[in-house]
């Protein structure tokens, strides 16, 4: 509630709307941004924690990053290294033209 400006919400009630139709064109809009940006936010978090806890032991990339520096297999190691970093921007790249898509900006990300 205090997030979201009311006046949409009174406004499809004046027009006859039920408590759902307040919610889906009232409130929904204007908090859709708000959790498209959270949730892309966590998923990029855990995409790179993923790399740590399985440095750790939990398996993925990170448990072969930590094979690759035991081994001192440094070629295998950069191949890793690489993969996490490209990963990690293509996906921090893709959620950040999603974000300004959402909450639409006509321009993409400042360069």
């Amino acid at each position: 509630n205090e997030n979201i400006d009311m006046r949409p919400l009174e406004g499809v009630k004046a027009a006859g709307g039920t408590w759902f139709d307040q919610i889906r064109y009232g409130a929904v809009p204007q908090v859709m941004p708000n959790i498209i940006s959270y949730t892309l936010l966590r998923f990029e978090i855990n995409v790179r924690a993923s790399s740590i806890i399985g440095y750790v032991g939990a398996g993925g990339l990170g448990q072969e990053f930590r094979e690759a520096l035991s081994l001192q297999e440094y070629t295998d190691l950069s191949a890793l290294f690489l993969i996490i970093f490209v990963t990690v921007m293509v996906i921090d790249y893709g959620s950040e033209k999603l974000r300004h898509r959402v909450i639409g900006l006509e321009k993409g990300p400042a360069t």
